[in-house]
């Protein structure tokens, strides 16, 4: 008996010894993948400080800013106007400022070449077809020309914008209207007319024309926000 309580106790002494040298790799194991997630999430932050001309330390402090008041203010704000709002010096702030320029001249450039394009498309597709256009739509650079009327930005989602289109409509007045955001889509320019009351016979006359708007609001360099009823007087371009 005593022979078998001795073996007893070597036999678990065993199994204890060889679960004790089983879990510390398991141990050792689970950190793995805690640093293959690091790497996979710092190789995933290069990609887009690259896209916006920044280094990796500047994007992760654009998500630290984005984390705080700044982001609950302004979700959507993009990597430079954030960094360039909270810049810590006139450098920085100059900086973040050329890029920005340089991004969005990009930006209007590829807009314009697809408004060609598309232009081109239209016409192949559609000969002699009245659409949605962009009269006067211009390559980068080339300036833009007025007509002499206004023209009025607006963007979907917008009260104030429906609300100003009604008064220029009710007062008679002749306008260009070019929509900010509108992707191209000819619908989407329709159904925003519709629901701030355009009237259509004023759009088959021409005296209201609907447009896409392709950069042209951003190229115009105008300060403030949307809706912009805007005129060219002596070659520039000013808010009325």
């Amino acid at each position: 008996m005593k022979h078998a309580a001795i073996c007893l106790a070597a036999f678990l002494a065993v199994v204890a010894g060889t679960a004790s040298a089983q879990s510390a790799p398991v141990a050792s194991s689970r950190t793995v993948p805690a640093q293959v997630q690091n790497s996979s999430d710092a190789a995933l932050d290069e990609r887009p400080a690259r896209d916006w001309g920044l280094r990796p330390e500047e994007w992760a402090r654009y998500r630290q800013l984005m984390q705080g008041p700044l982001g609950i203010y302004s979700p959507n704000l993009d990597p430079l106007t954030a960094l360039g709002i909270e810049a810590r010096s006139d450098e920085e702030r100059n900086r973040y400022a050329e890029l920005q320029v340089q991004a969005e001249s990009k930006r209007v450039g590829k807009t314009l070449a697809y408004q060609r394009a598309y232009d081109a498309a239209w016409k192949r597709l559609y000969p002699g077809q009245q659409r949605v256009s962009m009269p006067g739509a211009k390559a980068p650079g080339a300036g833009n020309r007025g007509s002499g009327r206004l023209a009025v930005f607006v963007k979907a989602e917008c009260p104030p914008c429906e609300q100003r289109v009604r008064q220029l409509q009710a007062a008679g007045t002749a306008f260009d209207l070019y929509m900010v955001g509108s992707r191209q889509e000819d619908a989407r320019i329709r159904q925003w007319a519709t629901q701030a009351g355009i009237d259509a016979g004023r759009v088959r006359s021409r005296t209201i024309t609907l447009n896409h708007d392709a950069g042209r609001w951003l190229s115009l360099g105008l300060p403030g926000d949307l809706p912009a009823v805007v005129r060219e007087v002596n070659g520039q371009w000013q808010r009325q």
